[in-house]
């Protein structure tokens, strides 16, 4: 009986490793170094897959790349004596595909960690944190009768018209149930009575002159007074309201936050986790190669907006743009940097804690000084 139980317990133990096996090779056959093969792995020389993402991964004429990312990993590389080479792919897509299949040991860039991407990828541990950014043309450059006509057929701006007629309306109605016995100018038909009657309230409001014309009863000219007062009041509200709207339009341009991107043309980097953000928030887009293209577009006046990671967006535009287009003091849907690498690599634990520890330190802060200045976020 014992011996029995023994020889099942050593075949359960049998079928157990050779599982274990089999998911093993599996993830080797995909790309990715078997765990544990962590002492393989560092004596060889590393890939290291990255693309051009100013300011986090920036290559100069000379081949040479340089970056916060970039710079974070190569000091995490040489205090554990990493050998390793610079894999260049054209587009994020392309990146996480190479990290994915194996073909690079890790992904050094500006790569967003998204839940899609966690799915095929893994992540070390966040060394950055920001957001997405808006860009829009400079105000110089904003059509001066855009935000005008924006502004004129608004819900609010419509509002307040209703309003004003509906009064017009409704105490020339008052004046001509008043008047039209004792008062021949609201007299005659209901139809001629009545529309002499908001004519009148209309001019009165206007204060175009009235001329002779006018309530002839007590309660009439009574209930005139009070409109003529009231509408004055009425009047300068209404006109310090458009005014005022008029005036934010002109000053902020067409785009003042994320609320206005689904009423314009907006662009976003192809491939990007941006697109996946817009998307979700039912904002409709045009995909753009590269955030210059996307920028460029947005000098020219084909776009209204254009929406990716903040911190690239302020390097790109200090540096090519100037003044022609702004960046928004807006900041939304949160993001957080991180170095991706092949599911179940050995790398990850190691490079995390130290990641970690350079995060920490005043290298880090003196690098991103160097790289955003005040702008770190």
């Amino acid at each position: 009986m014992r011996q029995r139980i023994q020889s099942r317990l050593l075949g359960w133990h049998a079928v157990v490793i050779a599982v274990c096996s089999v998911t093993a090779l599996a993830a080797y056959a995909q790309g990715g170094t078997p765990p544990g093969d962590l002492d393989k792995l560092t004596q060889r020389e590393i890939v290291v897959g990255t693309k051009e993402a100013a300011p986090f991964s920036m290559k100069s004429p000379s081949g040479e790349w340089s970056g916060i990312s970039v710079d974070l990993w190569r000091r995490i590389a040489d205090k554990q004596n990493l050998k390793y080479r610079f894999q260049e792919e054209d587009s994020v897509p392309a990146l996480i595909d190479a990290v994915a299949k194996g073909k690079v040991d890790i992904a050094v860039a500006a790569l967003t960690v998204t839940a899609g991407r966690e799915e095929v990828l893994d992540f070390t541990s966040a060394f950055y944190g920001t957001g997405l950014g808006i860009v829009v043309p400079a105000s110089g450059l904003v059509a001066s009768w855009a935000p005008v006509m924006r502004a004129l057929t608004s819900f609010s701006f419509l509002q307040a018209v209703v309003a004003l007629i509906g009064l017009a309306l409704l105490v020339g109605l008052v004046v001509w149930l008043l008047e039209r016995r004792h008062n021949e100018e609201f007299g005659g038909s209901v139809t001629k009575g009545l529309s002499s009657s908001v004519w009148w309230t209309t001019v009165a409001m206007t204060q175009r002159g009235i001329g002779h014309q006018g309530p002839r009863t007590v309660p009439g000219r009574f209930v005139a007074m009070l409109w003529m007062v009231g509408s004055i009041i009425a009047i300068a509200v209404f006109t310090a309201g458009i005014t005022s709207a008029l005036t934010v339009r002109q000053l902020q341009g067409t785009v003042a936050g994320v609320t206005d991107l689904s009423k314009v043309k907006v662009g976003a980097v192809s491939g990007s986790s941006t697109e996946d953000t817009l998307t979700r928030l039912r904002i409709r887009f045009d995909s753009y190669p590269t955030a210059k293209d996307g920028l460029q577009a947005v000098r020219d006046g084909k776009l209204d907006a254009f929406v990716y990671d903040r911190p690239l967006l302020a390097w790109l535009i200090n540096e090519d743009f100037g003044s022609r287009v702004q960046l928004l003091d807006v900041t939304f849907d949160q993001q957080h940097y991180a170095f991706a690498l092949p599911p179940g690599s050995p790398l990850r634990k190691p490079i995390s804690v130290s990641l970690l520890n350079e995060v920490r330190s005043t290298w880090w802060g003196d690098t991103l000084f160097r790289y955003l200045g005040n702008k770190s976020q």
